[in-house]
């Protein structure tokens, strides 16, 4: 769930229509397509109708490099497919200049292991390989300041593609947000001994953290802390929340704290404990809240349940109602059993599920399988 709201902060942001590519100042845009950057795309097998409808403008502009970027990828070991799928979801790389390329690659060979994952990360991350070029000086430090924080090189590749921002911005902004959660690590109790690993993980789970203003999570640990959370609850809320409490602010959260007691009918000590078992439960406004609280009751289902596993309000209605409906044709009643064979991915409720299959049913027909005959 908590992944899932990693991608929706991102989305949060006003989409901009493109514009000319601005990061070098030399490029110029034609009311014609640019036809050696759409016939070098033909000839590597690129979706040009997805480019035209997605993001036609890059068709438009002079100078292009599309046989320089193709180049590069295929020295690093890209074969034709992917280096398709590549500049049909970025084709923007078509637009950079082949010694900034280089310099992208040199840089993040110094962090990637190999070749093969570096591929990779550009299939997924494509903008984040290709960006400006005035970043790389920050890009450098960065990377150095992350290393000498101990964080091995996966990690750190991980973080400048999963947050590139943070990486063309200067280091001293990144040390501020790490100082702060350094300290607020070792204040609620935490071993420094398990420091690196405990700061590792959060990074890598939610590199956006970085982009977040310090005072955010002081100001969060703070309002949790005056409404009676310990010292390890908050840490334990904060290693499992990743990082996501500096998304959160006072007011939304006593809001959603309010509407979440009244609706459990629960003492504050039963809502931290409730909240401890599914933290997420500090994001939904009473909104989300009330409508999953509705389905739930609609299909039977009891508040003493919904307090019993909390983390089922973590599913949208419509998940709970198709889960439900398959658990009832096998002849589970959510009403009367526990709400955790509910929970989860999808791939978790479907191993669940398929254990359900198991316990004292006869095998199912296989209409495959040979009938026998009567002797």
């Amino acid at each position: 769930m908590l992944r899932l709201l990693a991608a929706s902060l991102c989305l949060r942001c006003q989409r901009v229509p493109p514009l000319p590519f601005s990061l070098r100042p030399c490029v110029t845009l034609s009311s014609a397509e640019n036809p050696l950057t759409v016939d070098a795309l033909y000839n590597l097998s690129v979706d040009i109708q997805k480019v035209r409808k997605l993001k036609g403008w890059v068709l438009h502009q002079s100078p292009s490099y599309t046989r320089e970027v193709a180049e590069l990828l295929r020295d690093l070991g890209a074969s034709g497919p992917v280096i398709a799928r590549i500049l049909a979801a970025h084709p923007e790389a078509v637009l950079c200049d082949p010694e900034q390329m280089r310099a992208q690659r040199e840089l993040w060979t110094s962090v990637c292991p190999s070749q093969r994952e570096l591929v990779g990360i550009i299939e997924k991350f494509p903008a984040s390989f290709f960006t400006s070029s005035s970043d790389h000086r920050n890009q450098r430090d960065n990377i150095a300041y992350f290393r000498s924080l101990s964080l091995n090189k996966r990690i750190v590749a991980k973080l400048m593609a999963g947050a590139p921002q943070s990486f063309g911005r200067p280091v001293e902004q990144n040390d501020q947000m790490v100082r702060t959660l350094q300290r607020a690590y070792l204040e609620l109790g935490g071993d420094e001994a398990n420091m690196r690993v405990w700061l590792q993980k959060l990074l890598s789970q939610n590199p956006f953290v970085l982009l977040k203003p310090p005072e955010a999570l002081r100001r969060n640990l703070l309002f949790l802390r005056d409404r009676g959370f310990g010292a390890a609850e908050l840490l334990r809320l904060l290693s499992r929340l990743r990082g996501f409490v500096t998304e959160l602010n006072p007011d939304a959260m006593r809001r959603t704290l309010a509407y979440s007691r009244d609706a459990l009918g629960c003492s504050e000590a039963e809502l931290r404990d409730v909240v401890l078992r599914c933290p997420a439960l500090l994001y939904y406004p009473e909104s989300i809240l009330a409508e999953r609280f509705d389905c739930l009751h609609g299909a039977g289902i009891s508040t003493a349940q919904i307090a019993q596993t909390p983390t089922v309000l973590e599913l949208t209605p419509q998940i709970v109602s198709h889960r439900i409906q398959r658990l009832k044709a096998r002849g589970y009643d959510a009403r009367t059993g526990s709400l955790e064979v509910l929970n989860g991915t999808k791939k978790d409720f479907e191993m669940s599920f398929g254990k359900l299959q198991l316990r004292g049913e006869r095998p199912l027909f296989n209409p495959v399988a040979p009938l026998r005959g009567d002797d």
